[in-house]
């Protein structure tokens, strides 16, 4: 009586394990395609920094520092995605990079509106402190944990 319900089981376990090796495939299509699309938006906007270089201005070059800052924090989530695409550990001091690049951006955008701005009304000059104050607080927290994170011993799998 056994040996019917056994053959059942066998059934459902292979219908799982192809399931699962589908699904797995799948995923990293999909994968491969946001890599794909995170390397050529990467091109694309180097391409586009390049043609602020027509221009030798303030401008231009705070253009270029932003745009190549966004290429950094583009390239470092298509880095992310690599790592999952070779089945490695997540990793957390790729997401607090992202984030400290992202700060750090924010900061000298937010000084070069200051600079370039001409007269700056009293409102609006606390509000630019505020947000460097907040942006270099938390550029701060995020070089601590990355530290923190950097010093713990691998994570095994």
């Amino acid at each position: 009586m056994e040996k019917p319900q056994e053959g059942k089981e066998s059934i459902r376990k292979r219908a799982i394990s192809g399931s699962r090796r589908w699904l797995i495939i799948a995923d990293d299509f999909i994968h491969i395609a946001v890599a794909l699309f995170l390397l050529v938006s990467a091109l694309l906007i180097l391409g586009r920094t390049a043609l602020h270089f027509e221009e030798i201005s303030t401008h231009s070059i705070l253009s270029v520092i932003n745009d190549v800052l966004f290429v950094l924090i583009i390239m470092e989530i298509l880095w992310t995605v690599i790592r999952f695409l070779g089945r490695k550990s997540f990793s957390l001091g790729s997401f607090l990079i992202i984030g400290i690049i992202a700060g750090i951006r924010r900061m000298l955008m937010v000084e070069a509106h200051m600079s370039m701005g001409g007269e700056v009304s009293t409102e609006k000059f606390y509000h630019y402190m505020m947000e460097m104050g907040l942006s270099t607080i938390t550029v701060f927290i995020l070089i601590v944990a990355y530290y923190l994170v950097a010093k713990l011993p691998p994570a095994t799998e």
